[in-house]
């Protein structure tokens, strides 16, 4: 039985078209067609993928290139008569294509066969397909938000320049042992992890500098540091999240063995020109004015991203999505609800899952529920590629795996690892579609930015 989508296809020469194909054309991103490939077709076809197989097989007893194809049949029978079928159905596509008069690359995804019964005059198949919708845009530039960025005041400035000032600070260590650690400071400690009496791999440290209140460490286990002096050894209970990166240690109760070795905070650095040189090398006159400038300018283009990010990137999609009106390729929707089904399904708690999937009825109602984001992702997704298409905006290959390095770099894992499983799990073209879109919805936000 051939399979039920097409993952790939020919167009070669021209030959006469099936006599019993009917086409519908549905609307302008969708067609189904009808017809039956006869046996004679399917003959012809075995003979030939038969004869093609025969070049390079090697059978014993035979010379290659030399197996009389009736060997051939008998023993590859049902591989060839499945090859001859794939063969016939990509030309009956080949006919549907001319009967609508479209080019190849006007089909989007893979054709659904939707019938393939075998009888005695032959195989009465039918099949969907979608097509690239044409996308007018011309209300694309209607649709933006008006852009009106939040004024920069001193007092801003001011704080971010002392925050980095305070961030280049050095530290500077406390040397009195009567002196607690307080909220805010930084404790310099030697640690073990236990399970169940057992220490357990990256449990362990030596001279550890950590930042009370950073979080960065299993909730409980900063706030625990606090009120230590210096040379304090403590015992600190506290248990690992349910959704911890390691699932070894996930949702486990564990025993860290601290010894605070220091208490350090920050020193004070003084804001002059000096400073501002050492923040400003490349400018010949840097002093604070210069260094507030560009403190100025680093905060409104923060603030400007802030309110598209939280504001206007969302309302100029449902702009876009409300006022741009075209045909939705049907087969492209049923795969995004399909998506959006699996990733709906992972979050539910595993009875609940176990319960969904013995309930078929239950089961397609919760697919359908997913119809209408389906349809609004599937919908912006075409705006956004035939804007990207008309602007010429693409998104290079290089920049992806930056982004994908940094924000790695950023959760502290390795962006080698990183990269393989989005490579793995076939992400990269999603990762690239969201970063297109925002960098598209931020071209047109410019265009009124004042």
């Amino acid at each position: 039985m051939i399979e039920s989508n097409i993952n790939y296809f020919y167009f070669g020469v021209d030959r006469k078209m099936n006599p019993s194909l009917k086409v519908n054309k549905i609307n302008n991103a969708n067609a189904n067609a009808q017809a039956t490939i006869s046996l004679e077709e399917l003959d012809k076809k075995i003979d030939k993928v038969t004869k093609n197989a025969g070049k390079n097989l090697k059978i014993d007893g035979f010379r290659k290139g030399k197996i009389p194809t009736a060997v051939i049949k008998a023993r590859y029978g049902k591989q060839l008569e499945s090859d001859a079928q794939r063969e016939c159905v990509q030309d009956l596509l080949q006919d549907i294509l001319k009967e609508l008069q479209v080019e190849p690359n006007a089909l989007i995804g893979d054709p659904k066969i939707t019938k393939f019964d075998k009888k005695d005059n032959g195989i009465e198949i039918e099949i969907e397909l979608s097509l690239t919708p044409t996308i007018p845009l011309d209300k694309v530039e209607s649709c933006i938000p008006e852009v009106k960025i939040p004024e920069v005041s001193e007092e801003e400035i001011n704080k971010r320049l002392e925050e980095i000032a305070d961030a280049r600070a050095p530290l500077v260590g406390i040397e009195d042992g009567r002196r607690k650690l307080k909220d805010g400071e930084y404790a310099k400690i030697n640690f073990e992890g236990f399970i169940d009496g057992e220490p357990f791999e990256g449990g362990k440290a030596e001279n550890y500098l950590l930042k009370i209140g950073s979080k960065s460490f299993i909730e409980g286990f900063e706030e625990q540091l606090i009120g230590m002096k210096k040379g304090e050894e403590k015992e600190i209970n506290v248990t690992f999240p349910e959704n911890y990166h390691a699932k070894n240690l996930a949702g486990k109760p564990a025993i860290f063995k601290v010894k605070l070795q220091e208490i350090q905070t920050k020193g004070k650095i003084e804001i002059d020109d000096n400073f501002a040189k050492t923040l400003l090398p490349e400018e010949k006159e840097a002093n604070v004015a210069l260094l507030k400038e560009k403190i100025k300018e680093q905060l409104a283009t923060e603030k400007k991203q802030e309110l598209y990010n939280n504001e206007l990137k969302g309302t100029l999609i449902e702009n876009l999505h409300n006022a741009i009106d075209f045909d939705l390729p049907t087969l492209i929707v049923e795969q995004e609800m399909d998506l959006l089904l699996r990733n709906e399904f992972s979050k539910l708690p595993k009875e609940e899952q176990e319960k969904l999937a013995k309930d078929s009825q239950a089961l397609k109602a919760k697919r359908e529920e997913q119809r209408e984001n389906a349809q609004k992702s599937v919908k912006v997704t075409f705006i956004i590629d035939a804007i990207a298409k008309r602007d010429n905006i693409d998104i290079h290959n290089n920049e992806i795996l930056n982004t994908i390095y940094y924000e790695a770099m950023a959760m502290r894992q390795d962006p080698k690892a990183v990269l393989e499983y989005y490579q793995n799990n076939n992400l990269i073209p999603a990762i690239k579609m969201a970063m297109l879109e925002d960098r598209i919805l931020t071209n047109l936000l410019n265009k009124k930015a004042q």
